[in-house]
């Protein structure tokens, strides 16, 4: 097995896949930009794409003989995941393959990014999850409710050093996970 150091990014992107529509089109792929773009301008965001580490893919790539396999290698090379989680996210068949491979078949870890949330209290009241995000959760994304039940879940704002610290955070990488469980990073 390689060396499992990098973070894999997943975001919603519409299907099919093959129709012209490209991932950079996508309203939370903008997020997954920000991210390469923090690691470009601080050395100090431990960011490691695990995106990177194999070959792209074409947008009208199959899903089933390309995506799912590279999919699937780039979660392998992974310690955690983080996940874009909108208003526009839906259960895409690459975010439901992403989550269950990922998180309930290889047990990576979790970081949910909620973009569109600007203070705590929408995520967090008391060390449970609020009525809003799990509404998200639940209409959005049901694969991640199930998945938050195998694996550590941190559930945070898209905030730089958030992100920063859960990238690392030892019971949030694969190596270092010691529960399930729902955590919140509060800076």
């Amino acid at each position: 097995m390689s060396y499992r150091n990098g973070t894999y990014v997943a975001f919603y992107v519409d299907e099919p896949f093959c129709d012209g529509k490209s991932p950079v089109t996508a309203f939370d792929f903008c997020y997954y930009n920000l991210l390469k773009a923090w690691k470009e301008t601080d050395p100090n965001f431990d960011f490691i794409d695990s995106h990177e580490k194999t070959y792209q893919v074409r947008d009208d790539s199959d899903f089933n003989s390309t995506l799912v396999p590279r999919i699937r290698e780039r979660l392998k090379n992974s310690k955690n995941m983080i996940l874009f989680l909108s208003s526009h996210t839906k259960q895409s068949k690459a975010l439901k393959e992403e989550i269950e491979y990922g998180a309930i078949e290889l047990g990576l870890p979790i970081i949910v990014v909620y973009p569109e949330f600007n203070f705590n209290s929408q995520i967090n009241i008391d060390g449970k999850l609020t009525l809003r995000t799990l509404s998200l959760i639940d209409n959005n994304l049901p694969v991640l409710r199930r998945a938050m039940t195998f694996v550590p879940t941190a559930h945070i704002l898209l905030n730089k050093e958030n992100i920063n610290a859960c990238i690392d955070f030892a019971p949030l990488t694969i190596s270092g996970k010691i529960d399930k469980g729902i955590y919140t990073y509060k800076k």
